[in-house]
């Protein structure tokens, strides 16, 4: 079974086909998981699991449940007060994005390569809007990720991908076997980010000769078809894991990784084991040949609002 996360403050959110789980350590040292059953919305319909527009789709479902996951374990890990938001707050926190990213890596590029068109032509100033934006993109992670707080947050994005590969490995989920594995994994969400970059490029080039603003509203327009094929290739790996040119295609996606993980501690890939045996519908790849007493954690549930308990890997007893 293929699972997914992401890094949270001073946690580690996974999920599967049947929801997901957030375990963050909170100021006391101990671990507080959150527990969600919950479809993908690519699922709750036909019509949005059909090629293209699934990956639209997959990527607002992720911005919207990724900004209430943030919200969640900022306040467990108290860095924030509100556990709970509006759909106004999301709604507002959603623009927001996505107001700064069209202007950072759409309307600085097309500008700022407008200038050259004269010379290079319509492929040379998508090629050129491509470079500024990925170096954009490079400098933004590189500048961020030298702030304490997002190197740990860079560690946690490491211990999720470690805490995966082990689990696919088959392996009893430690955080000794997991310190193992590579925190380069080929399905993280930085590979998919570096790949629309790239397809941008190919797509673009076939817009003609435009002002700078009509060649805007064009790529803001033509966003949801480039996120759309950016997530059909990202799924590649998974159906061609020993192709050639898919590892070519994925490749400087799991490069810029090296910018967006660090090395996690052993504390931190406790959480994210902890986060991913809580995970709705958990299907261990390793089962023990002695039993042994689990340890338990807290566990809220979203859908009761009211604590529960819920057993966690044994690697945690200590807590």
């Amino acid at each position: 079974m293929n699972y997914g996360g992401q890094a949270v403050i001073e946690g580690v959110m996974m999920q599967g086909p049947e929801g997901n789980a957030i375990a963050v350590r909170t100021a006391d040292g101990n671990i507080k998981t959150k527990v969600t059953r919950r479809k993908p919305w690519r699922e709750k319909n036909r019509f949005l699991s059909l090629p293209i527009i699934r990956g639209c789709v997959t990527l607002v479902d992720s911005m919207v449940n990724g900004i209430s996951i943030l919200t969640w374990s900022a306040a467990q890990a108290g860095e924030g007060e509100d556990e709970k938001l509006t759909k106004k707050d999301i709604a507002f926190a959603l623009i927001f994005a996505a107001l700064f990213s069209i202007g950072l890596f759409i309307v600085i590029p097309v500008f700022a390569a407008s200038f050259s068109v004269d010379k290079v032509g319509s492929f040379g100033r998508s090629f050129l809007e491509g470079i500024l934006r990925i170096a954009i993109f490079l400098g933004y992670v590189v500048i961020v990720g030298q702030m304490s707080d997002m190197k740990r947050l860079f560690g946690y994005h490491g211990a999720e991908h470690k805490t995966i590969a082990a689990y696919e490995a088959g392996v009893e989920l430690t955080p000794e076997n997991a310190k193992k594995y590579s925190r380069i994994h080929p399905r993280c969400g930085t590979s998919f980010i570096f790949m629309t970059m790239i397809l941008m490029i190919i797509v673009f080039s076939f817009v003609g000769q435009t002002t700078p603003v009509k060649r805007i509203f064009i790529k803001i327009l033509c966003m949801p078809l480039v996120a759309g094929i950016s997530f059909e290739v990202f799924r590649l790996p998974l159906k061609f894991p020993n192709s050639i040119l898919v590892k070519a295609l994925v490749a400087p996606g799991l490069w810029t990784q090296r910018l967006t993980t660090k090395e996690p501690t052993a504390d931190q890939l406790e959480v994210a084991i902890a986060a991913l045996t809580a995970v709705p519908g958990f299907m261990p790849s390793f089962v023990p040949e002695a039993k042994e007493v689990p340890a338990v954690t807290e566990t809220i549930s979203e859908k009761e609002n009211t604590p529960v308990q819920t057993t966690v890997n044994p690697s945690l007893q200590h807590l």
